[in-house]
């Protein structure tokens, strides 16, 4: 058996006008709903964001550069000098972000990462591809006192990047206005290269400057990726907390 809900009609306006008050008055005494919380330790976007520029801004973040560099540039003079007559020792550097800086780039793009498009560095965005191409990154001066005390040791040194070979020249080129002058080789990527990650490309080329003859004596760069994967005595990581690269 159902029961159908009374009828309102054929009642008085004033009736009617009570009862949509009263359903009203109802709905304003009912509890609020909760906003919905993000998950306990989840940082917020803007708020990292600005603590990355101040990070950058404040000299925290050269000063964490020079720390490492200083190490690496310790470990190499030590452990050239105990090598044999005869050997080959080798330093590997990335380039982004551990021998040449992206601030302007980063910073015009609020650190996303644009493929397509021009660079305009007074309004953004600025793409990648064409501030690279570019060749006006900055040195990164801890760096470039590394790179000038191991080849002072007589070890030779490799860049390994992840730009593209239709890069070459303008990395090169912005590598020497740098003051990097004199290195053994600068490996990029090769069009239909398809390795699954970052270090499984850079290890591999580590593997063939070992089999060029050299011992490489330290790795320096600022992604983990640059780093494992063997094929070095020792690695050395530069802070990077801007962006990741697998």
């Amino acid at each position: 058996m159902s029961v159908r809900a009374p009828s309102l009609r054929g009642l008085p306006l004033r009736v009617l006008a009570a009862l949509s008050l009263a359903t009203l008055a109802g709905c304003a005494h009912q509890a609020p709903l909760a906003p919905i919380a993000p998950a306990p330790g989840l940082p917020n976007l803007g708020v990292v964001k600005t603590q990355l520029v101040a990070y950058h801004d404040s000299g925290a973040y050269d000063r964490d550069l020079a720390r490492v560099a200083g190490e690496a540039a310790a470990w190499i003079k030590a452990r050239a000098a105990t090598l044999p007559a005869g050997a080959r020792p080798a330093l590997v550097l990335d380039i982004d972000e551990t021998s040449l800086s992206n601030w302007p780039q980063l910073r015009i793009n609020d650190f996303g990462y644009i493929t397509a498009g021009g660079c305009d560095l007074d309004r953004g965005p600025c793409a990648a591809p064409v501030w690279e191409m570019m060749g006006r990154a900055a040195v990164i001066a801890p760096t470039l006192e590394v790179y000038r005390q191991a080849r002072a040791a007589g070890v030779a040194v490799f860049f390994i990047t992840g730009r593209p070979e239709t890069e070459r020249e303008a990395t090169a080129r912005n590598l020497t206005a740098a003051g990097y002058e004199g290195w053994a080789g600068l490996v990029l990527r090769t069009p239909g290269t398809h390795n699954p990650s970052a270090a499984d490309y850079k290890a591999a080329e580590r593997a063939r400057i070992e089999a060029q003859g050299y011992t490489i004596i330290a790795n320096m760069g600022d992604q983990d990726s640059d780093l494992v994967g063997g094929h070095a005595e020792r690695g050395f990581k530069l802070p990077n907390p801007f962006y990741f690269i697998p």
